[in-house]
């Protein structure tokens, strides 16, 4: 039986000379956000307001509870907690009974002959870890720490250390018949027909398994830990088929636990384009095989990379989870990249994936620094890793384990010998041993940014700049926009709104300084294109408008790219608090952002597609388009496709073409239409791609210099 109980905390002086008052602490929860509240109310969003946390960092805190809990003879009494961030003691009537380093470990501990109603439990939680010294990037400071690494700062997520009783925390009784640990693993057969299932229990008394399918059938029931399973239905990402998923419970004398069984068959094999001796020398190491196989069909992985949804990240709560996962599959995504640096998800996470058929690329908390292997560290890493790998690899959605994002770059450091690396890949090899393992991203032939409309390098916008991109797999790339009105409204200063200047709110909310001094407003781009803009609305509109036509040319453009190129990721989906500006199709909490809708339309199954050179024409120039038909279905598909050109109150009718049959998951290139712009007055202009099928026609929003 569990047992919630209610909690105090506050601030705590280790040396006991100093007192400091208690309040109402949320479990789970942040600590963090429990002392804003209580002494410092108002909108932490708003301006530089979260700054005033800063003071926190150094400090210790006290969680408290006086235990409320009863046991039947025979029962012993455990103190469980499933998630404390990030180093702590846990003292029972005054007396320390344990102490830990990392949050994503259980901590079970036996307190019946110490516990009785009414006994103090405490949990006091240390500063957060700082590697000491010099660091180029503050986020150098968590080079020897498991925590999240965006705590210390990141180009969308404020500086916020949090830490507190970030999930459920109980007094749980358990007899003879308490069941510890269950878990469902199975072997396919050649033919994915079939399943052998075996349970691996703890429990000190018999116990009777039942599997169920998702209409409700009773497809076994006994004693038995391993049987067969005959005719079973698959797991399929969303887009393939319905993720399926079989409902196990077990069930003793006494205790009952469930779960969900997906079965599936997954690995990443060579892109096509990328196997065989390479011509010439110096020979070199291939190309990561990063094409997604399930169940023995190749994909496409079209989505985007998560991040932290709030700032306190013991507030998420399944509802917020399920409102985000829902927007990316109706957004026609069918991938999430874990983002390391953002830490593990609650389980609520985990379990919605698996049920709206989001494939996740799972990574450890590393990013960007180079995790030396000091025994401390490893240690812990040992201790976390092992601890997510075990957790976790119950859920089909998890597809692949990776260390951490962009640890070969050269603000990293690591490369394939780094101690840290080599044991994740044991750790995942032998815990899990089926699922692929990446030491990082990117690897070779996979490609993460850029992350502007354009390349200041060189000139180019993203249109030509994806067009001579040739990678087998993007996974980062941002185009950033301004967030909508009523969310500026309520992070800066009316009298700072407009003209938009370099104030410490919009510094604050990321809009400058967040990466180069102009991201991610990016003005510049804005004003390369339209010129300076008379309010703060016609700002957003363009920034938007950019925004939404990027995502669309390289979404699209990586598609073409298949099945050379087998994944397009884009940075990043959500956000944790209201950014200025930012890569999101999606402002804080769930603002959808014209991009997110042009994605979407973007990520359809089948798509008539054009390929672009550039975003802005004038009159006089020959505008130039070519012709596709995007196939992600399971379907041979046909179509008749017309192109036309929208300027001012003028329709130009470019072309129209007849497909022909379309493979399965197979693209068709079509022909080009070309065209000199005729001197129409217009600000705009609008390529058409109209298919017979109205649900597979496009439209590519374009500046026009015809004023």
């Amino acid at each position: 039986m569990r047992y919630c109980q209610s909690w105090l905390a506050g601030r705590y002086d280790p040396s006991g000379k100093e007192s400091y008052p208690l309040f109402r602490a949320e479990v789970p929860g942040n600590v963090q956000k429990d002392w804003w509240e209580a002494s410092e109310p108002g909108d932490i969003m708003y301006g530089s307001s979260v700054k005033k946390l800063d003071i926190t960092e150094g400090w210790h805190w006290i969680y408290k509870t006086r235990l409320d809990f009863s046991r039947r003879p025979g029962e012993r009494v455990f103190f469980v907690a499933e998630g404390i961030d990030y180093i702590f003691d846990i003292l029972l009537g005054g007396e320390k009974i344990y102490s830990h380093e990392g949050m994503f470990t259980k901590t079970e501990l036996d307190i019946t002959d110490r516990a009785e109603t009414g006994t103090e439990l405490c949990v006091v939680i240390h500063p957060h870890p700082k590697t000491p010294g010099p660091h180029r990037e503050a986020r150098g400071e968590a080079n020897q720490s498991c925590k999240p690494p965006m705590c210390y700062g990141w180009d969308w997520n404020p500086r916020l250390l949090i830490s507190g009783i970030w999930k459920p925390a109980y007094i749980e009784t358990r007899d003879s018949g308490f069941i510890s640990s269950c878990e469902p693993f199975y072997t396919l057969s050649g033919d994915l027909r079939s399943a052998d299932v075996r349970f691996e229990t703890v429990c000190g008394s018999d116990v009777c398994y039942t599997v169920k399918d998702m209409e409700g059938n009773t497809v076994y029931s006994g004693y038995d830990p391993e049987f067969r399973l005959d005719d079973i239905r698959l797991w399929w990402c969303s887009g393939c088929g319905t993720p399926y998923l079989y409902t196990w419970t077990a069930k003793s004398e006494s205790d009952e636990k469930s779960g969900t069984i997906g079965f599936r068959k997954i690995r990443l094999v060579r892109n096509t384009g990328t196997m065989g001796e390479p011509y010439g020398f110096p020979k070199s190491r291939y190309a990561a095989a990063v094409t997604v196989e399930l169940n023995g069909v190749r994909i496409f992985a079209k989505g985007s990379n998560w991040v932290n949804p709030e700032l306190f990240t013991g507030t998420v709560t399944a509802e917020r989870y399920e409102e985000l996962i829902k927007a990316a599959a109706d957004c026609n995504m069918n991938i999430f990249r874990l983002w390391g640096g953002s830490g593990i998800n609650k389980d609520e996470f985990y379990d919605l994936c698996d049920r709206y058929g989001i494939m996740l690329w799972q990574e450890f908390m590393l990013s960007c620094n180079n995790y030396e292997d000091t025994p401390g560290y490893m240690a812990v890493l040992e201790q976390e890793a092992g601890a997510i790998i075990r957790h976790l690899r119950r859920h089909p959605s998890i597809i692949l384990w990776c260390g951490g994002n962009e640890l070969f770059n050269g603000w990293s450091g690591m490369d394939d010998q780094s101690h840290a690396l080599r044991l994740l890949n044991k750790l995942c090899y032998e815990l899990d041993y089926d699922r692929p393992f990446f030491p990082t991203s990117p690897m070779p032939g996979m490609a993460h940014g850029g992350y502007t409309f354009i390349n200041r390098e060189n000139g180019d916008d993203v249109f030509a700049e994806f067009i001579k991109a040739h990678q087998t797999a993007y996974t980062e790339f941002g185009v950033p926009c301004i967030a909508p009105l009523e969310n500026i409204q309520r992070i800066i200063p009316e009298n700072e709104l407009f003209p938009i200047e370099k104030t410490d709110a919009w510094i604050t909310h990321h809009g400058f300084g967040a990466w180069g001094d102009q991201r991610w407003l990016c003005l510049d781009d804005i004003e390369h294109y339209f010129g300076k803009q008379p309010d703060l609305p016609a700002v957003i509109e363009k920034s938007q408008w950019l925004q939404a036509v990027g995502y669309k040319a390289i979404f699209e453009e990586a598609r073409r790219q298949w099945p050379y190129c087998s994944m397009a990721i884009n940075w990043c989906f959500c956000e944790p608090w209201i950014t200025a500006a930012n890569n999101t199709p999606i402002s804080w909490p769930l603002k959808l952002k014209p991009s997110y809708f042009a994605i979407r339309d973007s990520l359809r199954p089948v798509v008539a597609s054009a390929r672009i050179g550039r975003f802005d024409w004038k009159p006089g120039d020959s505008f130039k388009t070519e012709l596709w038909m995007l196939n992600d279905s399971g379907e041979t598909v046909s179509d008749r496709i017309t192109a036309s050109l929208v300027i001012g109150d003028e329709t130009f009718t470019l072309l129209t073409w007849e497909t022909g049959d379309i493979e399965p998951r197979g693209n068709k290139r079509g022909p080009a239409a070309e065209i000199v712009l005729p001197s129409v007055k217009a600000e705009e202009m609008t390529l058409r791609i109209t298919a017979s099928s109205d649900d597979r026609s496009s439209e590519y929003r374009l500046r026009y210099y015809g004023g």
